[in-house]
């Protein structure tokens, strides 16, 4: 690994955090908050960005990446992310146990939703704000971000575009990865300012709550301004709005591009999406069936929030206008099941992304085929093409991988957690980058009951699920860090 080009592109990320955490000053200062919160932010950022000049400018000099360093780029870069934005949680006194800073800011940076916070509405705005900026940032990713600049710092940003991309594959829309990293971007932020303005003009909000709810959407990280989660506004048409751009949000961006320059088909012609949009349904038309036999209120009303719950679950974006935790147990079955499946690949989800769990459906339907007619030639298909046995090696390895850490990490978290469901729920919402899960860390909880040892544990399987588990463990391979 190329220690020295690592960690000067990690200064820039680390610049790009200073910066936004000195700007959110400013919006301490528009709503005349106290000069204390003015400066616990305008300090933060000052030693984010001293420290990011200072490692910049030792490490300058001719830089050239390979696929190994772009892994030590995102993950160390994530790393640095969370420590120096955990900065204006500890100095503001918002959060007193630097570990439980670091799970705030690693949740909000992974896009995760998991809190130790209660009493939101008691935050000043400018810590919110901040908050709700860590979503927005992670979402698409502030490397990604980052390579959109280096073409100005004469860096290619190919390996650092294959290492932080969600999914399993990577579908380039241009043939320089700078140009795609801006037209992600540019569709990612049409689309924020898109919610916020139906959030502010159609919904009622303010144009703070509806920014800060736009980020967490369409970033699918679920941070709200409110203790009660979405469900503090009793607004239809907000849940509506919300439903509908999470997802989106849990959708391939490179299908937004391709309908917004015209071609609006490719959304039916991708299997991913299509199966994505039925498994939605489904569950939807599910829950509601359920909680309704079950007296949960009206049909109306069980639709409204079975749809907003399946929607928020799937796209791991986390918001709530409902306990689901109180939900018959068919129905926070499938809810766990859901946190497993994440977005779709190439959106802003987590989870092990539906065209994961798609192609190991497929996968087991062609092996019950063979196990009949041995001898048969039976070729995977998707979307017509047919898919590589490397790419489904792959796959299989990464369910793996995933399963694998999930039981460990449950056995782990019985140790800090009263009883089953929440320990494992604990993991699956934080490796899956989800947010709530049931029990003690259900949709009306947080995580603030977990010890700090607890706290470190999950804030790791944050980092692994949202870098997808290789772009970390490889770092754990003694032959990565040789020449």
């Amino acid at each position: 690994m190329n220690k020295r080009a690592v960690f000067h592109l990690v200064s820039y990320m680390t610049l790009v955090i200073g910066v936004a955490m000195v700007l959110c000053a400013g919006i301490s200062f528009a709503y005349k908050e106290p000069l204390d919160v003015q400066l616990d932010l305008i300090y933060s950022g000052a030693i984010a960005i001293v420290c990011a000049v200072i490692v910049g400018y030792f490490t300058r000099g001719e830089i050239n990446l390979s696929r190994r360093d772009g892994f030590g780029i995102v993950t160390f870069g994530w790393i640095s992310a969370t420590i120096f934005g955990s900065l204006p949680y500890i100095f503001s006194d918002v959060i007193h146990h630097p570990v439980s800073a670091m799970f705030e800011t690693m949740s909000g940076f992974t896009t995760t939703g998991a809190s130790v916070l209660s009493n939101l509405e008691e935050i000043p705005r400018g810590i919110h704000f901040w908050r709700a900026l860590t979503h927005w940032f992670g979402g698409m990713g502030v490397l990604v971000l980052c390579v959109a600049i280096l073409p100005f710092l004469g860096v290619g940003g190919m390996q650092i575009y294959r290492a932080e991309m969600p999914g399993p594959s990577k579908d380039r829309l241009t043939p320089r990865i700078a140009t795609t990293a801006k037209l992600l971007w540019g569709v990612y932020a049409l689309m924020t300012v898109v919610e916020a303005a139906l959030l502010k003009f159609v919904g009622g909000m303010d144009w703070f709550d509806a920014f800060c709810h736009a980020f967490g959407t369409m970033a699918t990280g679920g941070f709200s301004t409110r203790s009660a989660s979405v469900g503090a506004y009793d607004s239809a048409v907000i849940d509506a709005i919300i439903t509908v751009f999470m997802f989106l949000a849990g959708v391939n961006f490179s299908l937004h591009y391709h309908a917004l320059t015209g071609k609006p088909g490719r959304y039916f012609k991708d299997p991913e999406f299509c199966f994505y949009t039925i498994f939605i349904i489904c569950a939807t038309l599910f829950l509601t069936v359920n909680i309704w036999m079950h007296d949960w209120g009206s049909l109306t009303r069980c639709f409204r929030d079975s749809a907003f719950t399946a929607t928020s679950i799937i796209t791991t974006t986390g918001f709530g206008t409902a306990d689901f935790d109180r939900w018959p147990d068919a129905c926070r079955l499938l809810l766990v099941s859901m946190m497993f499946m994440g977005g779709c690949a190439g959106s802003t989800g987590g989870g092990m992304k539906i065209v994961r769990v798609f192609i190991l459906f497929k996968k087991m339907v062609r092996e019950l085929k063979l196990f009949m007619r041995p001898s048969a030639v039976i070729q995977m298909k998707l979307g017509g093409k047919p898919v590589e046995q490397e790419i489904i090696s792959h796959i299989s390895a990464f369910f793996a991988i995933f399963m694998t850490i999930f039981c460990v990490g449950s056995i782990i978290m019985t140790f800090f957690t009263p009883d089953l469901v929440s320990a494992f729920t604990s993991v699956v919402a934080t490796l899956g980058n989800i947010g709530p899960g049931l029990n003690a860390v259900g949709v009306t909880q947080n995580f603030a009951g977990i010890p700090p040892l607890g706290q470190a544990i999950l804030t790791f399987f944050m980092l692994l699920g949202r870098l997808e588990l290789y772009t970390v463990l490889i770092l754990f391979l003694p032959s990565y860090w040789k020449r």
